[in-house]
């Protein structure tokens, strides 16, 4: 029996899409199931499918809404994803638009999460005060981790590239699953009693719930608690757990974890080298003006000892009587050239020279030279006295001569 009225495929699958769009609980519906099929196109749309034991449905989140996508989807993942249902016209198939997507469980955890951050917060936990600074150079590094996985190898490379003499000390934590909160704790703690330099702890990533034993208060108390440096190095770069705002550095991953604590000890032996340098050329600069502050201070010191003095002394002496000698030598032929003077004056002047020239010295009884003939009269007694004797006479004559005769006499 052929129905009365005849539609085309298009009408039929365009009003199965408005009966669709018309119905208020599919326009927005959250979704759990299981991820399969998973596909990240390059025009960053993401396909896949969610399925239970029963049945599955098409999923289809556009480019635009995954700014909200705070993970990285992965097959087998059990997720909640919200959106509406719509019918694709063309292909007559309908499929789930999500707009949002968190795993299983997420929003309850990030509810926890957020809960326990704040209270953490609010009892000064995260505060800066508290953290201690991570040695520079360290001996022994803790690590509190898993026992296999990419996590502890990444770290024991990297640390061992860097520093082949450190010693690691691992703590095999279980770092997933209800009892690795403890398993975390009494890591931290036997590492703290041991006595290492710095402690790394953390895991590689995963989920919110695989890395959930991170952000229980215990492992917050026990990190806050310990005297030990420690590093918390959970999952990837994006991951963020209550260990990071506790510790006293965080890093993005392992392998960043082991870069931060461990010194490269190339560097460090280029770097005492280049003050080992330094501070010889320092040395040595005060060395040299040491030694010449010391030669100045000794040449100053040999002219102030007692010793250089008195010789100063002496050679001043020397040249004061040096200088005093000649000026009496001087003195001396000064005045023997004068005394020679006087003495040819003296010649000249000397009665014995007159007298050994001829000429003869009177005097009267008075004993009173006789100069003039107006000094004597007749019969007076007088003396002339010559070079080898003395001649007694009586005056018997006087003659006068006149002047003329004088001065011819005088100039004789």
């Amino acid at each position: 029996m052929r129905a009365k009225n005849i539609y085309s495929v298009v009408q039929v699958n365009s009003y199965i899409k408005n009966m669709f769009a018309q119905d208020y609980l599919l326009g927005l519906v959250s979704v759990r199931g299981e991820v399969s099929n998973l596909k990240y196109h390059s025009s960053g749309h993401i396909y896949f499918t969610l399925k239970d034991e029963k049945a599955a449905i098409a999923c289809v989140m556009f480019a635009s809404n995954r700014s909200g996508l705070k993970f990285r989807m992965q097959e087998g993942q059990q997720v909640v994803a919200a959106g509406s249902v719509e019918v694709y016209e063309r292909d007559g198939k309908y499929q789930l638009y999500v707009k949002t997507v968190e795993q299983d469980g997420q929003g309850n955890l990030s509810e926890q999460f957020e809960a326990l951050k704040q209270r953490l917060e609010e009892m000064g936990m995260f505060a800066s005060e508290y953290k201690q600074a991570i040695p520079s150079c360290i001996k022994t590094l803790g690590v509190v981790t898993a026992r296999t996985g990419a996590a502890i190898q990444d770290i024991i490379n990297i640390s061992l590239r860097r520093n082949p003499y450190l010693q690691i000390i691992l703590y095999p934590a279980l770092v997933q699953g209800e009892q690795a909160k403890e398993s975390i704790v009494r890591g931290i703690q036997a590492l703290e009693q041991y006595g290492v330099d710095t402690i790394i702890v953390g895991r590689g990533g995963g989920s919110m719930e695989d890395l959930w034993a991170f952000n229980e208060e215990c492992v917050a108390q026990a990190i806050f608690d310990c005297k030990t440096p420690i590093i918390s190095a959970v999952g990837h770069e994006t991951d963020i757990t209550i260990a990071d705002f506790v510790a006293d550095l965080r890093a993005p991953t392992p392998s960043a974890a082991a870069e931060l604590a461990v010194y490269e000890l190339n560097i460090l032996t280029q770097q005492m080298t280049e003050y080992k340098e330094a501070f010889d050329y320092r040395l040595q600069h005060v060395l040299e003006k040491k030694k010449n502050l010391l030669d100045r201070e000794r040449l100053k010191l040999k002219h102030l000892s007692p010793a250089s003095v008195l010789n100063e002394k002496r050679r001043y002496l020397i040249a004061i009587e040096e200088q005093l000698n000649e000026l009496m030598n001087q003195q001396l032929r000064e005045k023997k050239h004068r005394f020679n003077i006087y003495l040819e004056q003296m010649k000249g002047r000397s009665p014995l020279d007159k007298l050994n020239q001829g000429y003869s010295f009177v005097s009267d009884n008075a004993n009173k030279a006789v100069t003039t003939v107006d000094q004597v009269n007749c019969n007076d007694r007088v003396s002339i006295h010559l070079v080898d004797g003395v001649l007694q006479t009586t005056v018997t004559e006087i003659i006068r001569r006149d002047q003329e005769q004088i001065e011819r006499w005088s100039q004789s």
